[in-house]
């Protein structure tokens, strides 16, 4: 068993457990502690939607910091299984919410949107891409899209990227709508 540990909030220091997975990679102590600085540390009374979940790593981030919902989005069965473990033994009550679905359909059948949404898709599958037409489905109008990906993105639709970083391999970017004209 695989382990990531919260690095902020009321779960500050509790160890993620997650089995091994194709595609899973935990987004690094380093790069979540630089995606939250961008964010801002506290996050309540936020909506956060953590796409691709895999570790949770993400999702129990947010909720460790205060967000009033979360919504952990997996569709492999083990994976799935260790979120809701990891969820039970953190006591997360109503504040997270774990779906079984693939992200795609999610997007599609999405009806309220989320202040913050992380996606930390599969490389080399262009999701980017995929997502781009659902972004005004999932984000509030001042919502924050953070995206981590196998190469850099400048826009992903009216989202444009405020702030980017890399990490070895990993390109991160937090990705704000473009106002209208």
């Amino acid at each position: 068993m695989n382990q990531v540990r919260i690095i902020g909030g009321q779960w500050r220091r509790q160890l993620l457990r997650f089995p091994d997975s194709e595609a899973l990679r935990p987004t690094p102590d380093r790069v979540r502690e630089t995606l939250f600085n961008w964010l801002g540390q506290d996050l309540t009374g936020l909506r956060c939607l953590d796409l691709f979940a895999g570790s949770g790593a993400l999702g129990f981030e947010a909720a460790s910091r205060g967000a009033a919902a979360v919504v952990l989005v997996e569709r492999a069965p083990r994976v799935l299984a260790a979120l809701r473990a990891n969820a039970a033994r953190l006591k997360c009550g109503d504040a997270v919410e774990i779906v079984r679905a693939d992200a795609l359909e999610f997007a599609v059948s999405c009806r309220q949107p989320f202040d913050v949404v992380f996606a930390d898709p599969p490389y080399h599958q262009g999701w980017a891409d995929k997502l781009a037409p659902f972004l005004p489905r999932l984000l509030a109008a001042d919502g924050a899209l953070y995206l981590e990906v196998e190469h850099p993105v400048q826009a992903l639709g009216d989202w444009r990227s405020v702030r980017q970083g890399q990490a070895g391999q990993v390109h991160f970017h937090l990705l704000r709508q473009e106002p209208r004209a």
